[in-house]
């Protein structure tokens, strides 16, 4: 029986050294983490607001046929002219934007929020740091009164004679008519004309009307043409 004794401690060698082997490859595993784990207290996580507002840009109140381009925080985001402003979608926050003629920049500063409609007019900062020397007009604003929209002119002549000015407004709109109850696209048009003084700036009002029916939904009036003499 004495044989077999060595035997049986190989054996028992064999199967200590086997375990310990699968016992060492069990700790040395390392699994994965899971790229839908939850963030650690060390990851920081960055949130992206979807929200926009509106906002206009506009220089209604220059004649000259001029394309200006329009900055928003340093970046080119398109160009306005005097018959058309440039609507844009921008997030909700602090902006600043810009126009430039030749050398003269103008600059304001906008907040926009998500449901409201900001605009921004450059008319009057040309016309005061000398961007504009020719006579022009613009609207100052307007309002609705029954089937008529009053539209508030200003007239401007920083020239050295007088001149007379005549400008044609219009304003698109949309209506539902009495007789047929359709809806029906029209525009409203009106025409002023004003004798203003060298070094003058007169302020009159124009009415635009509708067309007979209700339910009015109207755009922003425009100059379509201003013609000086």
């Amino acid at each position: 029986m004495k044989p077999i004794v060595p035997c049986v401690l190989v054996m028992a060698v064999g199967c200590i050294l086997a375990a310990g082997c699968v016992a060492t490859t069990n700790k040395d595993t390392v699994n994965p983490i899971s790229p839908t784990s939850e963030p650690g207290p060390d990851t920081t996580v960055t949130a992206t607001s979807v929200l926009n507002g509106s906002l206009k840009v506009s220089i209604s109140g220059i004649t000259d046929p001029v394309n200006l381009s329009v900055v928003l925080d340093n970046q080119t985001v398109g160009t306005v002219n005097p018959a058309t402003p440039l609507f844009l979608m921008v997030s909700e926050g602090n902006h600043t934007v810009r126009v430039c003629m030749s050398s003269i920049c103008e600059q304001e500063n906008v907040t926009t929020r998500f449901g409201k409609y900001v605009t921004v007019d450059f008319s009057e900062q040309l016309h005061r740091d000398g961007a504009i020397a020719q006579p022009t007009a613009r609207i100052l604003g307007y309002y609705k009164n029954g089937n008529t929209i009053s539209v508030t002119m200003e007239f401007i002549n920083p020239s050295a004679k007088d001149v007379v000015m005549t400008v044609a407004v219009t304003c698109g709109y949309s209506y539902i008519d009495d007789r047929t109850s359709l809806k029906m696209g029209d525009s409203a048009r009106g025409m002023l004309v004003q004798n203003v003084k060298a070094g003058q700036r007169i302020t009159e009002s124009l009415n635009l009307n509708f067309a007979g029916g209700g339910n009015f939904n109207y755009g922003y009036p425009v100059i379509e043409e201003l013609m000086i003499k």
